[in-house]
C-alpha cells in the first residue's frame, strides 16, 4: 500500500498524489450492510444553515461499520478489504462461522483469509478485539473504547493508533494519539494494531474541484467580510482583521477553549503536546 504521483497530463494532474489502492480487493460494497445518507447542505431542521461551506458533492451510502467487536468468541475470515468514501481508512469485511456479515475498520497488515476473533482469552494478534485488562502492555491498539459496551471512539481514523502504557487499579493508562495520556476502564474494549492507509495524509487533491466532488464548497476568510458578518472584517484595502478569532469572537491561536470543570478532567493524566 502506497501513494500514486501522476504525470502532468492536466493541470489537476500536475500536483495531484493519490492512494494507490493496492490493498483493495473488492470495488462493490455489501448490499446487506448499506444504509442511505441523505445530504443535509449545512441546514439544520428548520431550514437554518448552520454549518457554512457544505453542499453538493458525490452521492454517497453509509457502510455500516462494527464499532463494539461485540460476537464473543465466533471467529470470522477476512473476505475482502474494501475503500470506503465516508472516512479515511479501509474496511474490511468479515464473514463469521455463524453466517453472519460484518465491516471492521481494516488494521495494517490484515489480509484476505486471515481469521480474527473478539473477547476473552483471546490471542493479541492484529485485528483481535480483547478488553484492556488482557492486552500486553506496551501493545499498540486502536478503536479504542472510552465506555464500556459503548463501542469504539478513539483512533479510528487512518494510521492512528494508541499505546497500552500501564495498568492501575481498574484503569489501564493509554497514550493517546495526540499524546495525551489517560486512564480508561479495564473493561472497554481495543483492537490490536495500527489503523490501515497510514499514508493519507501524503495524498493532495490536486485540484479546487475535488473538494467539490467532496461536497466542501469554498472557504471564505474571515478578513475579506465585512464588520457585520466577521470581527476580523471591514478596513480600507488588504488592511489587517485585528486579532486572530472565529466568526462569533472566539480568540484563536493559544487560547484554551476547555472547560475548567469538566468531568472527564479526572481521568487526564498528562495532556497533549502543544
Amino acid at each position: 500500500m502506497g501513494v500514486r504521483k501522476l504525470k502532468p497530463m492536466t493541470p489537476g494532474q500536475r500536483h495531484k498524489i493519490s492512494s494507490d489502492f493496492a490493498n483493495v480487493t473488492k470495488s462493490t460494497p455489501e448490499k446487506s450492510l448499506l444504509a442511505p445518507i441523505k445530504k443535509s447542505g449545512g441546514r439544520n431542521n428548520t431550514g437554518k444553515m448552520t454549518m457554512r461551506y457544505i453542499g453538493g458533492g458525490h452521492k454517497r451510502r453509509y457502510r455500516v461499520i462494527d464499532f463494539k467487536r461485540n460476537k464473543e468468541g465466533i471467529p470470522a475470515v477476512v473476505n475482502a478489504i474494501e475503500y470506503d468514501p465516508n472516512r479515511t481508512a479501509r474496511i474490511a469485511l468479515l464473514f463469521y462461522k455463524d453466517g453472519e456479515k460484518r465491516y471492521i475498520i481494516a488494521p495494517e497488515g490484515l489480509n484476505v483469509g486471515d481469521e480474527i476473533v473478539s473477547g476473552k482469552g483471546v490471542q493479541p494478534n492484529v485485528g483481535n478485539a480483547l478488553y484492556l485488562s488482557e492486552i500486553p502492555l506496551g501493545t499498540i491498539i486502536h478503536n479504542i473504547e472510552l465506555a464500556p459496551g459503548k463501542g469504539a471512539a478513539v483512533a479510528r481514523t487512518a494510521g492512528a493508533y494508541g499505546q497500552l502504557v500501564a495498568k492501575d487499579g481498574k484503569f489501564a493508562i493509554v497514550k493517546m494519539p495526540s499524546g495525551e495520556t489517560r486512564m480508561i476502564l479495564l473493561t472497554c474494549m481495543a483492537t490490536i494494531g495500527t489503523v490501515s492507509n497510514s499514508e493519507h495524509m501524503l495524498t493532495r487533491s490536486g485540484k479546487a474541484g475535488r473538494s467539490r466532488w467532496q461536497g466542501r464548497r469554498p472557504r471564505v476568510r474571515g478578513v475579506v467580510m465585512n464588520p457585520v458578518d466577521h470581527p476580523m472584517g471591514g478596513g480600507e484595502g488588504r488592511a489587517s482583521g485585528g486579532h486572530p478569532r472565529s466568526r462569533n469572537g472566539m480568540p484563536a491561536k493559544g487560547y484554551k477553549t476547555r472547560k475548567p470543570k469538566k468531568k472527564s478532567s479526572k481521568y487526564i493524566i498528562e495532556k497533549r503536546k502543544k
